[in-house]
This record gives C-alpha cells, structure tokens and sequence, in this order.
C-alpha cells in the first residue's frame, strides 16, 4: 500500500473503512491544531474517538486531554458521530 502524508489530504474527505487507526488520529490532529481549517474541538474528537476505536493508544491520551477543552455537550456531540461514522462501516 502506498504511503502519502495527512497534510496533503483535505480534511473535509471521508476516509475509506479500511484506513488506518493512524491516519483517523492525524485527522484529529489536524482539526484539533486548525492545519485543517478552523480549529474543530468537535471534529478532532470525532476522529479521536474513531481512532481509539481502532486501537490508537496515541488517540487516547488525545481524546483525553482534548475532553478537558471541551464541554459535556461537545463530547457527548463527538461520541455521537464517531459512533454514526463505526455503524456506517
């Protein structure tokens, strides 16, 4: 499989099913340092939670310290679409 850097892929793409734990973790990165865009607390959650899913240790101890950045509701809004992304594939 060929190898390609995460800052060269538009963040607002959907990742195939079969990408890597690794990659989902660069698009939290991504959102949450605003190399995406504007800065998405949400966003970059999201692809934590899907990462971490996907047996990231790295995007556990970022998920982590992120959730203190964020509100209940911000969380419970990141969990949500992380879990509809997991369902969908």
């Amino acid at each position: 499989m060929a190898r390609m850097e995460m800052s060269a892929i538009p963040a607002s793409l959907a990742l195939p099913p079969e990408a890597s734990a690794e990659a989902c973790c660069e698009l939290g990165l991504l959102h949450a340092s605003g190399r995406a865009g504007a800065v998405d607390l949400v966003k970059a959650q999201t692809w934590f939670n899907i990462a971490f899913a996907s047996g990231s240790a790295r995007a556990a101890a970022h998920r982590r310290e992120l959730a203190l950045e964020m509100s209940r509701d911000e969380v419970a809004a990141a969990l949500r679409e992380a879990r509809s992304y997991l369902t969908r594939y």
